[in-house]
């Protein structure tokens, strides 16, 4: 059993953490500068100064390219906690690795198939 004491560490370092959050939000906004001209105040779009209507479509291919790239990023995150347990698995451990690879390289060979990373067409 534990005691309430038990978390007291735990809730003076938060408390810490919060009163620095806090007092660095305060600080920052008295002391930090106050300027403001036509320039301060214009939209900043990367650097690039802005034209046109921003609501213009974009590309499928665009969101198509996205989506991909979301969809084998999160994929290959699951290699990390086999690579940390690889000698707790054991073999079968590597099978099923070994297959879920071979799942994802054929999701990419069906994508580039089908031509989805193509931007030309």
């Amino acid at each position: 059993m534990s005691n309430p004491q038990d978390y007291l560490p735990i809730a003076l370092q938060t408390l810490i953490a919060v009163g620095f959050v806090v007092t660095t939000l305060l600080l920052t906004g008295k002391i930090g500068p106050k300027r403001s001209g036509k320039h301060k105040e214009e939209n900043f779009e990367c650097g690039i100064e802005q034209y046109g209507n921003a609501r213009s479509p974009f590309s499928v291919k665009y969101f198509l390219i996205a989506i991909l790239f979301v969809l084998f990023d999160v994929e290959i995150i699951f290699l990390y906690p086999w690579a940390v347990n690889f000698k707790d698995l054991g073999i079968v451990g590597f099978v099923e690795m070994v297959l879920f690879i071979l799942f994802v390289v054929a999701g990419l060979f069906y994508v580039i198939r089908k031509g989805a990373l193509e931007w030309d067409r």
